[in-house]
């Protein structure tokens, strides 16, 4: 495994992050300890989740499998990097209730507490900001994440889904504070959706943010999707469904796994090798359900992608251009 520095920290990570969405609503608590224990011996220590993870009437419930894992003991814990994040409503009842959602002070105390009892620890390496907050302001954002941070529950803090400009707006509002503000960006970055390169991207750089891109298979559209329908293999919902009725996106998706076919590579390696190969990239997150996937995404740190492949990848989804010469002239 390849480690990097999280942004302009200290912190080691591994190039590739290991997605928990799936703990809870697809792959059950048996497995997903499997999943984490195969991950760890790889080298992968970077786990990502959030506090709504579980979904519905189950929020909270990817925390709860991450924190019986560490139950278990050995040296599970002091070898993970964890992020978690707070944003979505927690309210026990299901149901929308004032201070039980967004940035709010109050709500990061209750968010952070509870995050802390299902996950077995007392401290978070990194917690995220699920989305940005237009009602809160930063001033008091950052004063509850200072506090944590001083209590010790609390090492970094990340954004996620924040535009180039809120990237911005928060760590000039953190350097006032003498803070060290936002240290990582978690986008939806990959080869079919490279908008982030615009504005996202180069705010992060800017920064000393560590890009860290969701959905590095964009729902499985990178992922060999066309071979599989031939095949029979491919689920007949979600993103990469709907997105293959565009006639488009269908031959510019074709296109990209006869490419790959030519080099006798697979897809959805290539697609997180590819954004290894991105600018101020830490790691893309990946979320398998199954070890064969998770043994495909290890694979992909490995591979090494040619100047001539790389300028094929381009022209096959070129990005949008630097910002703001992309647009402006």
């Amino acid at each position: 495994m390849e480690y990097t520095q999280l942004g302009r920290t200290g912190l080691k990570v591994s190039r590739i992050v290991l997605g928990t969405m799936n703990f809870g609503p697809q792959t059950d608590e048996d497995t997903s300890h499997g999943l984490m224990d195969a991950a760890l011996d790889a080298g992968l220590n970077f786990f990502d989740t959030a506090n709504v993870y579980g979904w519905g009437e189950n929020k909270g419930r990817t925390e709860e499998i991450i924190g019986s894992w560490f139950a278990k003991g050995g040296e599970r814990r002091d070898k993970t990097v964890l992020a978690t994040k707070v944003y979505g409503g927690m309210a026990g009842d299901g149901k929308p209730w004032p201070n039980h959602d967004r940035l709010s002070a109050l709500n990061i105390k209750r968010a952070v507490e509870a995050s802390l009892r299902r996950l077995g620890t007392d401290y978070i390496d990194l917690y995220q900001f699920h989305h940005v907050d237009r009602r809160t302001p930063f001033e008091e954002i950052w004063q509850a994440i200072d506090v944590l941070i001083k209590e010790g529950k609390v090492l970094y803090a990340g954004s996620s889904n924040f535009p180039g400009y809120k990237i911005a707006q928060a760590n000039e509002t953190a350097a006032r504070r003498g803070m060290v503000g936002l240290v990582s960006e978690q986008c939806l970055y990959n080869l079919a959706e490279r908008r982030a390169e615009m504005e996202v991207v180069p705010a992060a750089q800017e920064y000393g943010l560590g890009v860290i891109p969701w959905s590095p298979l964009h729902g499985g559209l990178l992922g060999g999707v066309i071979r599989k329908e031939a095949e029979g293999r491919r689920r007949r919902d979600g993103r990469s469904a709907s997105a293959l009725e565009n006639t488009k996106v269908r031959e510019q998706v074709q296109a990209y796994e006869d490419l790959l076919d030519k080099h006798g590579l697979e897809p959805g390696e290539v697609a997180l090798a590819w954004l290894l190969t991105r600018p101020g990239v830490t790691g893309p997150i990946v979320g398998p359900r199954t070890a064969e996937q998770l043994d495909s995404a290890l694979r992909a740190v490995e591979l090494d992608l040619s100047e001539e492949l790389l300028a094929s990848l381009d022209e096959t989804f070129p990005g949008p251009g630097p910002s703001p010469e992309a647009f402006a002239w």
